[in-house]
């Protein structure tokens, strides 16, 4: 091909290019300023350079590495672009470099890219080039520009025919340009793509092509339009068949390079289970007419294939297979056949269990992701939900403990370093999976087959069964909560005898059992079977292994914070005497495990929060415990223990009251005034927020006492509540931890959590401050409301937009009470509400606004103290949102009875958030006028709603 570019140039750039892959910082840094001062004064030549280096490099490496870096550059922001404007919410489209180029000069890069495609000798290379083309066409449809030349050409490359390399390399590359750009076949007839899609997806010679053409059908289907979906069902056919094709075939051969296409066919047909699933999710109906062969096919791939294996003994009871972790014999369905398996012999080559592991979770996927996108759908199915919680429940019992090493490992760990690695582990999965399925098809149809199966697991001789069995009952408690009810008592029956089981990680499990329970039906459990769980709970506390008694500390936690004061008052002695055990152990200190006494803190912070006013017999033998942490706890290893001790003294504080406290008081707030105004520790991210929460607490438990401190707390209090949102736009691919991202016309912003997070505890702590010391808070009253009426518009976290509406009738309150309140700030307050009620979108925001507004006229003397502007101003926006809500109803009663049926719990849950917010209107409206117009009007946008508060749950109950 000619080159477009003069030789100097392609030089010059060569040397650039060379630069930048470099490991040398100075020299890669002098080379990226150099590609930006090219870019800022001639971007058409030096993009078109780097087209052309993309088809004239000598290796693989500076071509790959041309077209990636052409993608980052073509769509960065242009030199002297429009900035991100000043409300973040809204940003202006970006111009970037390609909004610069001429037609000419696109025309010319088009041509390029066209070439290597059809020319790259190197498949790896030439994904790359598919990739940029794919950026290339999508920015460019989207400005309007069509690129025929390339739909004709990728047309062209599906027919390649023949099984060479060659051919099949282009032929999947057609088929990932349709991928990665649907909009290439969005245009034309249905009946054509699903043939171009058909031929890829049976294509004889090859799995990456027939890959490909999957990756391609499902983008297809995801983006066509309703009417051209219902024309396109039969396409699903050919790409389902693609699966038992894959467990009934020998290995194909494959065009990609060995690195890519040397694979069994387990990671084949899981790569291809992958591409399917997303599919599950948003249309899950495509699946409806083959749940059938679903059902036939993929439960070979996610039960345990049956090997009865050597006997077990008592010394052990799960001795592994002499035969290795090869394909076990004796089951339904043997993946691959037998005789046609794709590896060299027939032994299992290196990693292949780990390849099957990996096959199983990936069908399970598949199958609980269309579980929870259509649960009506698969319940009809008969049989499939037995064999999901039977796979699970198999699953979960799958350890890898041979001769104990790994539970010693376990005893062994740091729970509070070790768990992100727990919740990854296959057993983890399956957990996850069996709690994802509870809660999207509910307890009548996931509790029978559960419970079929978990009495003989508790039963078992493997320890790991009863584990598996315990963790099960704690899986699926969410889901099923209204139906467990009824079988309580027996749950508890079998849970409570395993707090004696002999392995530690069967009683770990049962106090997670327990736990979780607590949680998932709070108060229910607590009030029937305390004696029961109690009796078992407490002794746990003193198991002899740490990592047992400290999750049993923390299951305590979750059972006192459903249950009643009275309930919990006989057992508070041994509770409290053994905590303290745990915190200030006897015998050797070497020995004590931090995370134990953590935990142990924590606990006693909730158990004298559940107790409150009896817990002060036990306040002489802990508090002094805590200062001394609080006054000797330094250094990065003790930054959680003295974080839990700040929290665990303010809640014992508030329990057992202000007189009690009293004498430590001082004592208390030096020490976090110390910690306060030491020298920050980088590594103690968490600081501050316990600082401000502790804060808090001890002005709760001092009241009006706590007065002379506000200089020392408020300053920086508002400070982070002044603090601005983070944000920034993301590049491609970036990442970054304590971020989230949130999409905007096209741009991807990421906001910094920490920060608001912050934010809103410091709101939610001023509301403390205030609503405790009353007209003592007077010297920061003008302060606080000026910044608590700009945050009731504070769209990127909800929680500090509800502090400010409980804070700002507070703060009039404090005004009024100290005669400090100034007709200026009733003006601003009264003036941004009225505002923020006119244009407020959500319907349970709106209900804390109306509420905000009500209780600040309330405190003014009602309406009398309102000048008319304002009245008049309220009266006509909350016209403007009954007219709003009445015709969200409408819409809704105008959809199908299919959509309806689709959409009924969340239609019910929206409505229920919009009556909350009328009976706030109608609470305002009767403090302006008991007999107002407006309330004739909310109750006619009342009976527009569909009021169908029928979930299935609610039947089930």
């Amino acid at each position: 091909m000619d080159a477009v570019v003069p030789p100097e140039i392609t030089a010059e750039l060569t040397q650039i290019l060379s630069n930048l892959v470099l490991g040398d910082n100075e020299i890669r840094s002098n080379a990226e300023k150099a590609v930006n001062d090219r870019l800022e004064h001639t971007p058409e030549l030096y993009l078109l350079a780097l087209a052309q280096f993309a088809i004239t490099a000598d290796t693989d490496v500076m071509r790959s590495f041309s077209l990636v870096l052409l993608r980052r550059l073509l769509f960065r922001t242009a030199p002297n672009a429009q900035a991100v404007p000043a409300n973040p919410t809204r940003p202006a489209p970006r111009l970037t470099l390609y909004d610069h180029l001429s037609a000419n000069t696109l025309n010319t890069l088009e041509r390029l890219l066209l070439h290597s495609l059809s020319h790259e000798p190197t498949p790896l290379v030439r994904r790359k080039t598919v990739d940029t083309i794919c950026d290339l066409a999508n920015q460019g449809m989207s400005r309007g520009r069509p690129w025929h030349a390339l739909q004709a050409q990728a047309f062209n490359m599906t027919q390649i025919n023949g099984g060479e390399a060659s051919n099949a390399d282009m032929r999947e590359s057609a088929y990932r340009l349709f991928a990665g750009c649907p909009n290439l076949v969005m245009d034309l007839q249905t009946d054509a793509v699903i043939g171009v899609f058909q031929r890829g997806l049976q294509d004889a010679f090859s799995i990456d092509v027939r890959h490909a053409s999957l990756i391609a059908s499902v983008a297809y289907l995801q983006a066509a339009e309703p009417a051209q979906l219902a024309q396109s069902l039969s396409l699903l056919y050919p790409m389902l068949e693609t699966l038992p094709n894959l467990a009934q075939t020998p290995h194909p051969s494959s065009s990609a390079p060995k690195s890519f296409s040397d694979q069994s066919n387990y990671q084949h047909l899981t790569k291809f289970l992958q591409t399917l699933t997303p599919l599950c999710s948003t249309h899950p109906l495509l699946f409806a007419p083959h749940l059938q062969g679903l059902q036939t096919f993929l439960p070979a791939l996610i039960l345990p294939q049956i090997d009865c294996g050597p006997t077990p003994t008592v010394g052990r009871p799960f001795p592994s297979s002499g035969s290795g972790a090869g394909p076990r014999q004796g089951s339904a369905f043997v993946f691959p056949p037998p005789g046609q398996t794709s590896l060299p012999s027939h032994e299992e080559a290196p990693g292949e269990d780990d390849e099957r592991t990996t096959l199983r979770l990936s069908a399970l996927e598949f199958m609980v992701s269309l579980s929870e996108a259509r649960p009506p759908m698969v319940k009809k199915m008969t049989g499939w939900v037995d064999i999901l919680v039977r796979a699970c429940l198999e699953g979960m019992g799958e350890f890898d403990d041979e001769g104990g090493r790994a539970t010693q490992e376990w005893l062994a760990d740091d729970p509070s370093t070790s768990a992100t690695t727990e919740s990854e582990s296959t057993p983890a999965v399956f957990e996850q999976s069996l709690d994802r399925l509870a809660c999207a098809l509910g307890g009548r149809a996931v509790l029978p087959p559960a419970f079929q199966h978990i009495p003989s697991m508790m039963a078992s001789y493997d320890w790991r069964m009863r584990h598996a069995g315990l963790m099960a009952i704690a899986a699926i408690g969410e889901g099923t909560g209204k139906v467990m009810q009824n079988e309580l008592e027996q749950v508890v029956n079998l849970v409570v005898p395993m707090f004696k089981d002999t392995h530690p990680r069967v009683r770990h499990a049962a106090c997670q059992c327990v736990g979780q329970l607590c949680t998932d039906l709070e108060e229910v459990i607590q009030e029937l079977y305390h004696q029961q769980l109690f009796s078992v709970l407490i002794p746990a506390l003193e198991d002899p292994e740490a990592r047992v008694h400290s999750h049993a500390a923390a299951a305590l936690i979750n059972f006192c914070e459903g249950v009643e004061r009275d309930t919990l008052l006989p057992y508070l002695d041994p509770i409290v005497e053994r905590l303290l055990k745990l915190l200030n152990p006897d015998g050797d200190q070497s020995q004590v495990r931090r995370y134990v006494q953590e935990q142990a803190i924590t606990t006693l912070a909730m158990v004298a929060d559940a107790s409150e006013a009896p817990f002060a017999k036990h306040y002489a033998s802990i508090m002094p415990l805590l200062l001394n942490v609080l006054q000797n706890a330094e250094g990065p290893t003790h930054n959680k223990l003295r974080a839990k001790a700040m929290e665990c003294a303010g809640l014992i504080a508030i329990a057992v009251g202000r007189d009690v406290f009293r004498p430590d008081a001082t004592k208390l707030v030096e020490l976090l005034m110390r910690i306060q105004q030491s020298h920050p520790d980088q590594t103690d991210a968490q600081l501050s927020y316990y600082l401000i929460a502790t804060w808090s607490k001890v002005c709760q438990a001092m009241g009006p006492e706590f007065e002379p401190y506000l200089p020392v707390v408020m300053p920086s209090l508002l400070t982070t509540a002044s603090a601005k949102a983070d944000i920034s736009v993301y590049e491609e691919d970036e990442e970054r931890d304590g971020w989230e991202t949130v999409s905007v016309d096209g741009q991807v912003l990421g906001i910094r959590t920490s920060a608001i997070e912050e934010k809103c505890q410091a709101f939610e702590t001023l509301v403390i401050y205030c609503s405790t010391l009353g007209a003592r808070f007077a010297p920061y009253l003008a302060q606080t409301l000026e910044l608590a009426l700009p945050s009731l518009k504070f769209y990127f976290h909800e929680g500090v937009r509800e502090a400010c509406a409980m804070l700002i009738p507070m703060l009039v309150s404090c005004g009024k009470t100290s005669g400090t309140l100034t007709n200026q700030m009733v003006s601003a307050t009264f003036h941004q509400l009225i505002h923020c009620i006119k244009t407020e979108h959500d319907s349970s925001f709106l209900a804390s606004l109306y509420k905000c507004f009500t209780d600040s006229l309330r405190t003014l003397e009602g309406v009398q103290a309102l000048p008319q502007e304002f009245i008049d101003g309220i009266v006509e926006a909350t016209s403007q949102q009954l007219q709003l809500m009445a015709e969200k109803r409408k819409v809704r009663a105008s959809k199908s009875v299919a959509d309806i049926e689709n959409e009924k719990e969340d239609i019910a849950l929206l409505e229920e958030i919009e009556e909350f917010a009328l009976e706030d209107m109608t609470k305002m409206l009767v403090v302006l006028d008991p007999n107002h117009r407006l309330l004739v009007a909310i109750s006619s946008v009342k009976a527009l709603g569909f009021n169908q508060w029928d979930a299935e749950e609610d039947e089930e109950s």
